[in-house]
């Protein structure tokens, strides 16, 4: 049973306003270990939680503490439900010395091998250093409150070792994390907004539900642009094909805005949206775009949640600065995660998908279950006009300079008969389908519906 207290970081207080009804039962009594473990409900949901006491030490973590948690991640895993972390914890309890750092060890261990299992979920409510920073790291989702702090090291280590002056909101807080770490998946806009984004995400996860292909169609064409340059917000898109007034939650929101991850339902049933955003860089691939994608794509992969890929990419970025962050490396992240996975997985092509970004993007090739494009999209190598400017540059140097447009449209509109086009995807097997914006929703519904559903059998290493 809850009880009231006067301190709002008390972990009953906190743990009160998470589950349904503030009621709640205690895995183990509560001791002065700076650890709370609990059972209770989220929407109806069994789950676990285990919250940080930082009324006592700062919440620091030592051998006692730790037991608290390896006991819970052993009932969230008899049990087969989420596990949710509360965060506020000043990292090693210095008076454990080095038993408490073997501890810290021992709880990574336990998350490592419930990973990809059962749903882990991190709210991190204070300040979360050293070992207690790694913790929320290894889970699925990390939400982070507005109090929220998450570093190895605090401002105090850092000024004395590099002589950097910094505050711990500018190091670590929800600005630091926003768009620079990509750690947090979800920055709230206060403590209240946190919890009830871990109550949706309890709810996508716990109760994914079974997909009802009976969905009703809208034109989504009015969401994309016709012209294959034009910039445009794909969220409205996205919203328009999932559920309208059920949960839904977009993940790294602000880091490689480029590729929009989102977790909601179609058809009453929970699936992943991942799409490409043109309305940041043109919606290209670069490093960091590869890096979410897979990740996101792992995490459906690894708990039976159904993809629906929205493709509308014209490469990967170029540049040195691209070459040296690892876009090679971290778009193989992708190719490797769709390639490895089991779930249904649909991919629409709303304008354009081409070169390297267009396999990336969950082609057939990867094992998409199915491919379908709308009918004025275009698949190639590159662009159409792009590619005339390569293939005819002798002939369009010798044209004087006012007829050279419309001479590369005309040779372009020739290419795209040739090479590119849906009509020609659709002849090799690139494409299985072209449908018309008026009957996306139910195709896909009705795809996934159809597909065996499976879940993969990996971890889920935070990449």
């Amino acid at each position: 049973m809850p009880i009231m207290q006067l301190d709002p970081r008390d972990p009953e207080a906190r743990i009160a306003r998470l589950v349904d009804s503030g009621e709640f039962t205690f895995l183990v009594p509560r001791t002065n270990c700076g650890m709370v473990a609990v059972t209770g409900l989220i929407r109806g949901n069994k789950v676990v939680i285990f919250a940080s006491d930082p009324t006592i030490k700062s919440g620091a973590l030592g051998v006692d503490g730790s037991k608290v948690i390896v006991t819970a991640y052993k009932a969230a895993m008899g049990a087969q439900v989420p596990i949710i972390g509360m965060w506020h914890s000043g990292g090693a309890r210095l008076s454990d010395g080095v038993a408490s750092l073997d501890a810290f060890g021992e709880v990574f261990q336990t998350m490592i091998s419930a990973s990809g299992r059962i749903p882990q979920l991190s709210l991190v409510l204070g300040p979360t250093a050293g070992g207690g920073a790694y913790g929320p790291a290894l889970t699925d989702v990390v939400v982070l409150a507005p109090e929220g702090r998450i570093f190895v090291t605090g401002p105090d280590v850092v000024k004395s070792v590099t002589g950097e002056d910094i505050d711990m909101a500018l190091l670590g807080g929800p600005e630091a994390h926003r768009k620079n770490s990509g750690l947090a998946h979800i920055i709230a806009a206060s403590e209240d907004e946190a919890i009830d984004d871990i109550r949706d995400l309890t709810a996508l996860f716990a109760n994914q539900g079974f997909m009802n292909p009976d969905v009703e169609d809208i034109d989504l064409s009015a969401f994309v642009p016709d012209s294959k340059v034009r910039a445009y917000e794909v969220h409205p898109l996205v919203d328009a094909i999932l559920d309208k007034e059920t949960e839904h939650i977009e993940l790294l929101s602000m880091w490689a805005p480029n590729m929009t991850t989102i977790i909601g339902r179609l058809g009453g049933a929970t699936v992943g949206v991942l799409a490409n955003n043109p309305v940041h860089i043109a919606g290209v691939l670069d490093a960091a775009a590869g890096e979410k994608a897979a990740r996101f794509v792992r995490t459906c992969d690894a708990f039976g949640i159904p993809l629906i890929v929205i493709a509308d990419v014209q490469g990967f970025l170029p540049g040195a600065g691209q070459e040296w962050e690892g876009a090679v490396r971290r778009g193989a992240k992708l190719l490797h995660a769709f390639g490895e996975a089991v779930i249904p997985r649909v991919t629409l092509i709303t304008r354009r998908a081409y070169g390297g970004a267009y396999v990336a993007m969950n082609s057939k090739s990867l094992g998409a279950t199915r491919v379908f494009a709308w009918p004025n999209a275009e698949v190639s190598v590159m662009g159409a006009v792009a590619a005339v400017r390569v293939l005819h540059r002798r002939l369009l140097a010798d044209i004087p300079a006012e007829q050279r447009e419309s001479m590369e449209l005309e040779l372009a509109a020739e290419h795209e008969k040739v090479s590119g086009g849906v009509l020609k995807a659709i002849e090799i097997g690139a494409v299985d389908e072209m449908i018309d914006p008026h009957r996306t929703r139910s195709t896909i519904a009705k795809t996934i519906a159809n597909a065996p559903h499976r879940r993969g059998s990996h971890g889920n290493i935070p990449l």
